[in-house]
């Protein structure tokens, strides 16, 4: 990655310095969303939404973090004497991990996993809504055959999504449509990041429902055990999802 392209470590980073850190979020139909909330990256336990705060406790063995960012599950795990390896695609969100003392976080992308050995991890955690890390249904079932393989026999998955459906803007199920049309998904997002001059390359992030989620899984070795939603599931549609080996 090229510095210039790391639009969400500065995020993180100037928020870490206590500075101004507004985040353009850019879809391909021109839809911008503005967003001033870095703190999630940061967030301490006490802070966690309900939902994940049921989830985690579903945490074992050896865990690992995909899109860790500045690291608050990592942290949370250390405390609780379960490893967890932190990966982000992003190097300043390493950095910072590593500032706040996180004990083992590594620069990698989720399309890394074929590099970890089999029976690696017991837990593979995507809280942040990373379940759209997949980007698309294709490279969804081909990254859960590859996380079926470096988890152990009894591992599993805790992914959060959002629900795309849960909204009344009428823009939304606009963009909805044109995916279809185009042989997408409704909920993949064409997408960039941006703050002040640094912009991330186009790419693919995903949002499924549980009933979309179960059809990507189906195939893979994997199924939905238990589901937590978020208080305010009927407003933002996130949800997170505890899924175990068949």
């Amino acid at each position: 990655m090229k510095p210039i392209e790391d639009a969400h470590g500065q995020v993180m980073l100037k928020y870490f310095k206590g500075m101004p850190h507004l985040e353009v979020v850019e879809r391909i139909d021109g839809y911008v969303n503005v967003d001033e909330g870095a703190n999630q990256y940061f967030s301490d336990y006490r802070d966690w939404k309900n939902h994940e705060k049921e989830a985690i406790k579903y945490a074992q063995g050896k865990c690992l973090d995909i899109g860790c960012g500045a690291g608050r599950v990592p942290l949370y795990l250390q405390k609780r004497g379960i490893k967890c390896l932190g990966i982000d695609y992003s190097p300043l969100a390493i950095k910072i991990c590593k500032l706040r003392g996180v004990k083992s976080a590594k620069r990698m992308a989720i399309e890394d996993l074929p590099k970890f050995k089999s029976g690696s991890f017991d837990t593979v955690i995507m809280f942040g809504n990373n379940f759209g890390l997949f980007g698309s249904r294709k490279k969804a079932k081909l990254l859960l055959r590859e996380m079926h393989r470096i988890t152990s026999k009894n591992g599993m998955i805790m992914a959060e999504s959002r629900d795309p459906y849960m909204t009344d803007n009428p823009v939304h199920f606009k963009y909805h449509r044109a995916n279809l049309r185009q042989g997408r998904m409704p909920g993949q997002l064409r997408m960039k990041v941006r703050f002040m001059q640094y912009s991330t390359p186009w790419y693919d992030y995903l949002y499924v429902s549980e009933k979309e989620m179960t059809g990507i899984l189906n195939g893979t070795g994997w199924k939905i055990r238990k589901t937590f939603k978020s208080k305010d599931f009927k407003k933002n549609g996130l949800y997170i999802a505890i899924i175990t080996k068949e």
